[in-house]
């Protein structure tokens, strides 16, 4: 994978590797502040919310959960702790499997959720969306989609763990 012949980004590639990850942090930090100020709560807490909704009975197996999310599952069992504490999601045995469990979107949850989600859509297509045409937008369509497969297929991304031996 290593190009000895290539070393460095040239110029241009470094000035928009760069404005990638400004863009990606002020995004990230304005979905954050958003979020917090308007509901009290975290843009990780809104993730999951937003995953486990979309579920087939409001749940999900935690190992699902952590790897559709591309968190380790340490990180995902301390943020649920967090999160039930507040009576957002419960934790269930998995009856198939006495090990597993699996995660559980509450009313309470469901509602934070509900009330988030317009005010979070809102930000999103403000600073993102409503300043692209149809055709900037497909081409971000195309060009963000390949990114993710050529990631994926790079060894380093989501599942390479998995891939090797």
């Amino acid at each position: 994978m290593k190009r000895v012949d290539r070393p460095w980004l040239s110029q241009s590639q470094q000035r928009v590797w760069r404005q990638w990850l400004t863009a990606n942090a002020e995004l990230g930090t304005a979905v954050g502040r958003q979020l917090t100020q308007d509901n009290g709560i975290s843009a990780p807490d809104f993730h999951v919310l937003v995953r486990l909704s979309e579920e087939p009975g409001q749940r999900v197996r935690i190992v699902e959960l952590a790897r559709g999310m591309q968190w380790e599952r340490s990180r995902l069992s301390h943020h649920l702790t967090r999160m039930e504490k507040r009576g957002l999601v419960l934790r269930r045995d998995c009856p198939e499997d006495g090990r597993g469990q699996f995660a559980e979107l509450t009313d309470e949850g469901r509602r934070a959720v509900e009330q988030a989600a317009p005010g979070h859509a809102e930000l999103v297509r403000s600073v993102l969306f409503d300043h692209l045409s149809d055709d900037e937008l497909d081409v971000l369509d195309r060009v963000t989609e390949a990114l993710i497969e050529r990631v994926r297929c790079s060894g380093f991304g989501d599942g390479a763990q998995e891939q090797q031996p």
